[in-house]
């Protein structure tokens, strides 16, 4: 089965670092002009307009024109397809923390008693 593109599929979207690192400064710190981003990522003002393509295309992003600036913010309920897909996986985690948990706990007891 051939490979989605980046530009039609949220999943391949995100599996770029750069892309990712975008998404978690405009998760955390809301708004960002392009000159921004480019100045935190420290990458060429193309490349980094190219990965907001990207973003925008699948509708990661949503971009506004403040004046002469663009400025882009997360849409984070776009990420839902993404945390559904890899909530199926947290009985794993769970079960490991579980099992740390109790692991830790056993070596306190052997330590007090």
């Amino acid at each position: 089965m051939p490979r989605a593109t980046t530009t039609s599929d949220v999943f391949n979207a995100i599996a770029e670092p750069r892309r990712r690192q975008i998404i978690e400064m405009l998760a955390d710190n809301g708004e960002h002009a392009v000159g921004e981003l480019v100045g935190r990522l420290r990458l060429p003002q193309p490349a980094v307009s190219k990965h907001l393509s990207v973003l925008r295309r699948v509708r990661l992003v949503s971009v506004s024109r403040r004046g002469r600036r663009r400025v882009y913010r997360l849409n984070p309920q776009e990420l839902k397809t993404v945390h559904d897909w890899a909530r199926m996986f947290e009985r794993f985690w769970s079960h490991q923390l579980l099992r740390i948990k109790e692991q830790a706990e056993r070596k306190h007891q052997q330590r007090t008693n």
